[in-house]
C-alpha cells in the first residue's frame, strides 16, 4: 500500500476515534453552556422587570397623562390580572405556566413577577420574556470541534509519518534488495532455458535436461509473480486485442514440461476464436498461475482440464483438476496463505489474480470438493470480451 495512503487513512481513523471519545464531553459542555446561558437571561429578564415597575412607581396619575408603558427591541412584556388576562401585554406566546419565577418553554423563556394589588393600573403580574436562542453555543462548540478534529488529524499525520520513516527506509532496501535479486535469477534463467533449447535442436531429446527445463519454468512463474507484484502499483497496464484461444493454448504447451514432471495430462478444450480486449501481463498472470496451482495440487498421473467457451454474450475459462481440493476457499486469496507449506511458493499468485479480476470486473466461481479437486471459472463479460 502507498505510504502516503497509508498514513491518510490511518490519521483519519484517529481522528475519528476521538472525535467519537468527544460525544459525551462536549454534550456534558452543551448542557452546562446553555444552563449558564438560561440563568445570565433570567437576569437579564430580571433587570427589564425592575426598569418596568420603576417607569410605573415614577407615573404620576394625578398629572392626569397618559402612561407611556416601557418597550424593547429584544424583551416582550405585559401586566395581566389574577386570572392571567392581559390588561395590557404585547407578549404573543401562550404562557402555559402561569405562576410567578422563571420559566422556559420551547424556544421562549419569561419571568413571572407578583405585583401588589391595586398598586400598578389593577394588575397583578408583570411578565418579561423574550426568545432564547442557543445558536451561538452551538456555533462555538462546532469551531471548538472543528479546530480539535483538525489539529488532531495534522499531528496524527505528522506522528505517523514520523514514525514510519524508519519502515519506509527499511522497505526501500528491501524492495532495491528485490528487485536486484529479481534481475539476478532472471539472468541464469534464461541462460539455462536458452542452453537447454541449444541442446535439444541438435541431439536426442534427454530426460533430466526436460526436468531442469521444467523446474525453470517453475521459478519463472515464481519470477513473474514478484516482478509483477512489485511493478503493479508504479505501472499502468494497457489493453489490447488478444486472440485467448491462441494465446491460452501457447500458455498450456509452456506448462507440458512442468506438467510431465508428475506425469500429469494437461487436457485443453478450447473454442476457436475467443477474442478479448485485455492487457497480456495480466492475462498470463492469471492463466499461469491457475495452471501452475493446478499441477502443483494435482496428484501423480492426474488429469487437468482447461476449458474455454463461449456462452451467450460471454466467455468462461474453467480451470478443472482432480487434486487434493481446498480446505478453506475464503482464505486462498489472502497474501501469503498457504493451505500445504510442502508444495512451496510464497503464496502470492491467487492473491495477484484476485486483484486484476476484481478490478477488471471479471467474475470467478469456485467449486471445490477437499480430497477431491477443484474448478475455477472466469466469465469474461463485454467490453472485455467481443465476440467477432
Amino acid at each position: 500500500m502507498n505510504d502516503n495512503r497509508y498514513a491518510l487513512k490511518n490519521a483519519f481513523f484517529y481522528t475519528m476515534l476521538v472525535a467519537v471519545l468527544l460525544l459525551l464531553p462536549t454534550y456534558l459542555y452543551v448542557t452546562y453552556m446553555k444552563y449558564v446561558y438560561e440563568i445570565q437571561y433570567e437576569f437579564k429578564l430580571k433587570r427589564q422587570s425592575h426598569l418596568i415597575i420603576r417607569a410605573m412607581e415614577e407615573f404620576d396619575p394625578k398629572e392626569k397623562q397618559a402612561f407611556d408603558y416601557p418597550r424593547f427591541r429584544s424583551f416582550e412584556s405585559g401586566l395581566y390580572d389574577v386570572h392571567f388576562e392581559p390588561l395590557f401585554s404585547v407578549i404573543e406566546w401562550p404562557l402555559r405556566v402561569q405562576k410567578t419565577g422563571y420559566h422556559i418553554q420551547d424556544s421562549y423563556a419569561y419571568l413571572i413577577v407578583a405585583l401588589p394589588e391595586e398598586r400598578y393600573f389593577g394588575a397583578s403580574y408583570l411578565v418579561v420574556g423574550g426568545e432564547i436562542s442557543y445558536a451561538r453555543i452551538y456555533q462555538d462548540v462546532i469551531m471548538i470541534l472543528i479546530a480539535i478534529t483538525a489539529l488532531i488529524f495534522v499531528l496524527s499525520l505528522f506522528f505517523l509519518d514520523r514514525f514510519a520513516l524508519p519502515f519506509q527506509r527499511m522497505n526501500k532496501r528491501l524492495d532495491q534488495f528485490i528487485k536486484d535479486s529479481m534481475h539476478e535469477i532472471n539472468t541464469p534463467l534464461s541462460i539455462i532455458n536458452v542452453n537447454i533449447d541449444l541442446y535439444n535442436r541438435s541431439n536426442p531429446t534427454n530426460k533430466y535436461l526436460q526436468r531442469i527445463k521444467a523446474a525453470t519454468k517453475t521459478l519463472a512463474t515464481l519470477y513473474n509473480d514478484m516482478d509483477y507484484l512489485i511493478k503493479n502499483e508504479r505501472l499502468s497496464f494497457e489493453y489490447e486485442a488478444i486472440d485467448l484461444s491462441h494465446y491460452l493454448q501457447e500458455r498450456i504447451d509452456y506448462f507440458h514440461e512442468v506438467a510431465a514432471l508428475k506425469n500429469i495430462t494437461l487436457i485443453p478444450r478450447i473454442d476457436e476464436k475467443v477474442n478479448l480486449t485485455f492487457n497480456p501481463t495480466q492475462l498470463q498472470r492469471i492463466i499461469d498461475n491457475n495452471l501452475s496451482n493446478a499441477i502443483k495440487y494435482s496428484h501423480e498421473g492426474g488429469e487437468i482440464e482447461v476449458i474455454l467457451e463461449r456462452y451467450e454474450e460471454r466467455c468462461i475459462l474453467h480451470f478443472r483438476d482432480n487434486g487434493v481440493g481446498i480446505e478453506d476457499v475464503n482464505r486462498i486469496f489472502e497474501r501469503y496463505y498457504r493451505e500445504n507449506r510442502d508444495k512451496g511458493g510464497f503464496g502470492i499468485g491467487l492473491n495477484i489474480v484476485k486483484t486484476i479480476i476484481d478490478r477488471a470486473g471479471i467474475d470467478l466461481s469456485i467449486d471445490s470438493i477437499y480430497g477431491q479437486g477443484s474448478t475455477f471459472s472466469y466469465t469474461f463479460s463485454p467490453p472485455i470480451y467481443h465476440n467477432g
